[in-house]
C-alpha cells in the first residue's frame, strides 16, 4: 500500500471542498479523507440518495448536492444554489465505456460528462474558487485525439475507448489552458490535474451483454489495479501539496499503473497550446459558459 494516512495531510479547518462523483470510488475517498482533515466537503453527485449513503460513512463535514454534469440546466442550478465560496473544487466524475449515448444536451456522453460538465461547472465556480481546481484526467489521456470536426461521435462509427480517451485528453488541456488563463488574470488560484493509475473503481460499468473484449480487458485490468484508497491519492496530493500550477501529479511505479503520487509528464498532444485554445473556444460555444475573470487571451495560430 502507498496511500498516505490522513493526518499527514494539512489541516483544512475552515476550508470548503467540492467533489463531483463522491459517493463511490476514488471520488469517495477523496472526500471522505478531506473531510477527516476538517474540510466542509460538497458531495456534488447525480444520484442524491447513494450521496447521504456516503456521507453518512464520513465522520467531518459533509453536506450532498445534487449535481448531474450530463444536464447542463443541472450544473447551473448547482452552481447558483451553491452558497459561499470554495476553497477547493475537484473535478473528479467521470464515465467510460458503454454504448453510444448522449447528454440531455446533446453531446456525446463520455465528452459530454468528464469533460463539457466540468468545463461549465468550473467557469460558473471560479468567481468564488479561492484556492484551487483539481481535474481528474487518465494514463488513457496518451492514447487520446481530438477530432475537432466530429466531436460527438456524429459521423464517424462510435468508438467507446476512443471516446473515454479523448475525454480524458480534453481534461488535461483544459487544466492547462485554465491556468494559463488563470496566471494572466493575476489570481491566485491553481488549476492542478491527476490520474489515479489503474484502480479498481466501477468507472469500467458492467455492459448489459459483455463482450469477450470487455471480459478480457476488465480481467487484465484487474491484474494490476490498486484500490480505491491507493488511487486516491494523487488527487489528494494535487488537491493539498505546495505544487505549482499546471502541475500533474501520478502513481509512481508500473509506468505510472500504481504506486505513491509524484509529478508525472504528459503526452505530446496535452501540451498542444494551440489545441488547448481551440477546445476551450469551442467548449464555450457549447455550453455557453466562459471564464469569468477579464484577462485578455491572445488569438490562437
Amino acid at each position: 500500500m502507498f496511500r498516505s494516512s490522513p493526518a499527514e495531510l494539512p489541516d483544512l479547518t475552515g476550508r470548503t471542498a467540492v467533489v463531483t462523483g463522491a459517493n463511490s470510488g476514488i471520488g469517495l475517498v477523496t472526500a471522505r479523507v478531506l473531510s477527516e482533515r476538517g474540510a466542509q466537503v460538497v458531495l456534488a453527485v447525480r444520484n442524491p440518495e447513494k450521496g447521504e449513503a456516503a456521507a453518512a460513512t464520513m465522520t467531518g463535514r459533509a453536506q450532498v448536492r445534487a449535481l448531474d454534469l450530463a444536464d447542463l440546466s443541472s450544473v447551473r442550478e448547482f452552481a447558483r444554489a451553491l452558497p459561499g465560496h470554495v476553497d477547493l473544487l475537484v473535478n473528479n466524475a467521470g464515465l467510460s465505456l458503454g454504448p453510444l449515448s448522449r447528454t440531455t444536451d446533446g453531446f456525446e456522453l463520455q465528452f459530454g460528462t468528464n469533460h463539457l460538465g466540468h468545463f461549465a461547472l468550473t467557469n460558473l465556480l471560479l468567481p468564488r474558487i479561492r484556492g484551487r481546481v483539481v481535474t481528474v484526467a487518465s494514463l488513457g489521456h496518451r492514447i487520446g485525439s481530438l477530432d475537432f470536426s466530429d466531436l460527438q461521435w456524429e459521423r464517424r462509427p462510435y468508438r467507446p475507448n476512443a471516446a473515454y480517451t479523448q475525454s480524458k485528453l480534453a481534461n488535461l488541456l483544459f487544466a492547462a489552458e485554465l491556468q494559463r488563463r488563470l496566471a494572466r488574470a493575476g489570481s491566485r488560484v491553481i488549476s492542478t490535474a491527476a490520474h489515479p493509475g489503474i484502480s479498481s473503481t466501477n468507472l469500467m460499468r458492467a455492459q448489459e451483454k459483455p463482450s469477450l473484449g470487455f471480459r478480457v480487458e476488465k480481467f487484465l485490468v484487474g491484474l494490476v489495479s490498486h484500490s480505491a484508497e491507493d488511487g486516491a491519492q494523487p488527487t489528494l496530493h494535487a488537491a493539498t501539496a505546495d505544487l505549482p500550477g499546471d502541475s500533474y501529479v501520478g502513481p509512481d511505479r508500473l509506468w505510472g499503473m500504481r504506486g505513491a503520487p509524484t509529478l508525472v509528464g504528459r503526452a505530446a498532444r496535452a501540451r498542444d497550446e494551440s489545441a488547448a485554445r481551440r477546445l476551450w473556444k469551442v467548449s464555450e460555444e457549447l455550453t455557453g459558459t466562459y471564464f469569468p475573470l477579464d484577462a485578455p487571451v491572445p488569438p490562437a495560430r
